[in-house]
């Protein structure tokens, strides 16, 4: 078939008689002399203008022709597409199957007047019915487009021998008119398709970030994402944000576009009013995550923690959720913002774990490195950060405030002289006050309970 046009065998071997005898006059197709056009005849001009008589024995012809059109362009395909050699029998058999429907339809499709210039007629999407939903998960769209391309290929060169006398050019026209429609119903087909897989993904994702909410186990997690075909690329990190409202599906295919920009692998849901969105294969999580502000409404946005994997990521999410709550407080707030820049925040609202990293990380942090430090910071801040004045009350130099000054910075991250830092500072010196410190003191191998200034 391949080195050529190959005649499909059948109506036109049977109707070599009806060929002659209603041949117009003038020529066997209708044609009354080299140059001149080709003339309808009455009988055919009628047929044109009531639809489903149009091309009445063209389509007797066609439809016993069905079964061979079929055969002949599944032998085309494995001859020119290498991926359908590679389908599994099942999957070529339902092709098969479509490929016969099509025939059948084109058929139906012509008596119901399809086959008119001002037709309005839609093909069926049921010619895709004869085939199970998972060839559709199978082959693509793209995939599907060349199937048709062939087919069709082997219906236009099977013209000659499928058209009763005279109506070649109308088949043709059909033809050509028909490939456009089949095409549409294909991707109808296959966008009720997606339609579905997307309802359930948007499920399956609210349903994994209502998991990552509760804290639910790392198997639930890694089921929920399996499913939804996350790599599970590191490190990774949660967003939360409000909502800009409206339907989910438009909130997250909005996510969805923006992540693909930046190649970052993403799973989003709304819960509640809040946007909660799990970035993974990214270096720098915040700085993504500013490239997916858009998708959020109005407000702060937090970003937990880096994690290695999704089975870890409850801590971010917990982190990012406790930091969106305490966020209002801190009006001049950076979007999106760090969950750990709003850690004095975090611990005024009562999360226990921002008052343990302040207590611990920065207080007893202060306490180990001696009790100077802590004496500096206290006589700083009461002298509202002036150092002369400070200096005085610890009877010291100013530079020995100053140098001070910056091993706080040096040990705990934070510098007295920066505003920001300095209320975190005033927060944890308050929060590991009120609350016990495990300490190491010099002299000392055993843990001891500290408080105030640990002197």
């Amino acid at each position: 078939m391949s080195g050529g046009t190959e005649r499909v065998a059948g109506p036109a071997d049977q109707a070599t008689d009806s060929r002659a005898d209603d041949a117009p006059a003038g020529g066997r197709h209708g044609i009354a002399n080299p140059g001149t056009a080709p003339q309808l005849t009455a009988c055919q001009a009628r047929a044109v203008s009531e639809p489903g008589t149009e091309l009445a024995a063209t389509l007797r012809r066609i439809e016993r022709a069905a079964g061979a059109l079929a055969t002949a362009s599944v032998a085309r395909m494995d001859e020119t597409l290498p991926w359908f050699r590679e389908l599994p029998a099942d999957q070529r058999s339902w092709v098969m199957l479509v490929a016969q429907a099509g025939a059948r339809s084109l058929v139906q499709w012509l008596r119901a007047g399809g086959g008119t210039a001002d037709s309005t007629q839609e093909v069926s999407d049921e010619v895709f019915a004869t085939a199970p939903q998972a060839l559709a998960r199978s082959i693509s769209l793209q995939q599907t487009v060349a199937l048709i391309k062939v087919t069709i290929d082997v219906v236009e060169e099977q013209v000659p021998h499928l058209a009763a006398p005279g109506e070649e050019p109308q088949l043709r026209d059909v033809v050509l008119r028909y490939s456009r429609e089949i095409a549409f119903a294909a991707a109808r087909v296959y966008a009720r398709a997606a339609e579905s897989r997307g309802s359930w993904d948007a499920r399956l994702q609210a349903l994994l970030v209502d998991a990552l909410l509760r804290g639910d186990s790392p198997d639930v997690l890694a089921s929920r994402a399996a499913a939804l075909g996350w790599a599970d690329a590191p490190p990774v990190a949660v967003a939360v944000g409000r909502s800009p409202g409206g339907e989910v599906s438009a909130v997250l295919h909005t996510v969805y576009r923006l992540a693909r920009r930046i190649g970052a692998e993403v799973i989003g849901g709304v819960h509640g009013d809040r946007l909660v969105i799990v970035l993974g294969g990214v270096a720098d999580p915040v700085a993504a995550t500013g490239k997916l502000l858009d998708a959020f409404g109005a407000g702060p946005v937090v970003v937990g923690p880096a994690v290695p994997s999704l089975d870890e990521a409850t801590d971010s999410a917990r982190a990012a959720l406790a930091g969106f709550r305490a966020a209002p407080a801190w009006p001049a707030a950076p979007r999106p913002v760090p969950a750990a820049d709003l850690l004095p925040e975090r611990a005024l609202a009562g999360d226990a774990e921002a008052r343990r990293r302040l207590r611990h990380d920065v207080y007893a942090t202060l306490v180990r490195s001696g009790g100077e430090l802590l004496e500096t910071l206290d006589a700083f801040f009461s002298a509202s950060g002036t150092l002369e004045s400070a200096a005085r009350a610890l009877f010291v130099h100013p530079n020995t405030v100053r140098y001070r000054l910056r091993r706080v910075a040096e040990v705990t991250g934070l510098s007295p002289l920066a505003a920001r830092d300095a209320y975190a500072l005033q927060v944890a010196l308050t929060v590991g006050r009120l609350d016990p410190v495990v300490t190491l003191t010099p002299n000392r191998t055993k843990p001891h309970i500290s408080r105030g200034t640990g002197q």
